[in-house]
């Protein structure tokens, strides 16, 4: 049987390349995948103590069987609906590669049931690990990271008791000053709302599969990700 594997963020850097069509065994796991990979590029093996794998866009196991036909990512710590880029909310969780219009999506979340709308506004900064920053680059794995945000945005609604919620992540490059990601939450209270938009950002930035790659005067890095709440992959390939 064929899969197909896809690098993302560093891993491809290190890979050399974004895919891979692999053939194996019928029954395979993904554990068998991630051994045959140990021994056609060694020099992804020290990562497979932080990645994630993800099967069919879905978070997985190692264990995981196989078919004819998948798509598995391996997945660095993470930087950071439908694919619409028009302007409005015509979808509330969103990836874009235009400008956010922040005072526009703020404008149409609220409600006059609203008693409080808070904001995050991710922002580019011009200075990162003691260098002055150029732009920076984004990318995502977007069905995956479209499906996470969307379950982000279900769970906060029910966890925090909140009427609405909006994700837009901006994919490409951006320059200084500019906008990578809008997080806005509407209540009835602002304690509601300030909860579930602190926890969607700090949950969105270990979660859901986009990655910064940082651009300075003498040369540019992938962001160090944040680690993955417990542990994605156990029991890999012997070192």
């Amino acid at each position: 049987m064929q899969v197909r594997v896809l690098f993302f963020g560093m891993l491809k850097d290190v890979a050399g390349r974004e895919r891979d069509n692999v053939e194996l065994p019928a029954g395979s796991h993904i554990s068998d995948l991630l051994e045959q990979y140990v021994k056609v590029s060694p020099k992804l093996q020290p990562y497979y103590d932080v990645m994630a794998v993800a099967l069919n866009q879905e978070y997985s196991d190692i264990g995981a069987t196989l078919r004819d036909g998948d798509e598995i990512a391996l997945i660095p710590p993470v930087s950071g609906g439908n694919l619409s880029e028009a302007d409005g909310l015509e979808s509330q969780v969103r990836i874009v590669r235009e400008r956010i219009d922040c005072q526009q999506i703020m404008a149409a979340v609220r409600h006059p049931e609203d008693g409080a709308v808070a904001t995050f506004e991710g922002i580019v900064r011009n200075h990162s690990r003691g260098r002055r920053t150029i732009y920076l680059e984004y990318e995502a794995y977007e069905l995956m990271a479209l499906k996470e945000m969307e379950r982000l945005k279900a769970e906060a609604v029910s966890k925090f008791a909140i009427r609405e919620a909006v994700i837009v992540h901006r994919l490409g490059r951006l320059e200084i000053g500019e906008t990578s990601v809008l997080i806005v939450v509407a209540s009835a209270h602002r304690a509601a709302a300030f909860d579930a938009c602190r926890w969607l950002i700090d949950t969105l930035k270990k979660t859901v599969p986009i990655w910064k790659k940082e651009h300075f005067e003498d040369g540019a890095v992938w962001a160090d990700g944040e680690p993955f709440p417990g542990t994605r992959i156990t029991g890999v390939v012997s070192k």
